[in-house]
């Protein structure tokens, strides 16, 4: 009983350590059958007009990923960003390969920091306009 016990304990806490060693995540049943080049793709104008409103006074940095097969991949670039301060809205268009990212006019935006943040998403970050509205 003793060793049930310490193996269990033992596997909680390496769970714990790293969550996503040990997480399988399938691709089964989503559309990935060819990978999208957001370089390659037009952003949708009816999302990107449902993005921009009420968002006067912003910039919006259009950027163009590479990789993202599924709607996990989109999430986790989305769940990313909500977490910086400056985003004021991002939207993650998967289909397109594309992310807006809302911010303040003020706000300097650097394509680095957005490169790494979607590099850690396990995506690339190929390309950035930024619209000032």
């Amino acid at each position: 009983m003793k060793k049930l016990l310490l193996l269990s304990i033992f596997t909680s806490v390496t769970w714990a350590e790293n969550p996503h060693e040990h997480m399988h995540h399938s691709h089964e049943g989503h559309l990935h059958e060819q990978l999208v080049d957001g370089k390659k793709l037009e952003v949708d104008p009816v999302r990107f007009d449902k993005f921009v409103m009420g968002l006067e006074n912003s910039q919006i940095a259009v950027v163009n990923v590479q990789g993202m097969v599924c709607d996990f991949c989109a999430r986790g670039i989305e769940k990313t960003f909500k977490k910086d301060k400056h985003v004021k809205k991002i939207d993650v268009d998967l289909s397109k390969g594309k992310v807006l990212i809302a911010y303040n006019n003020s706000q300097e935006i650097k394509f680095d920091d957005i490169k790494e943040k979607i590099l850690i998403n396990g995506q690339n970050a190929i390309d950035m306009t930024i619209i000032n509205l």
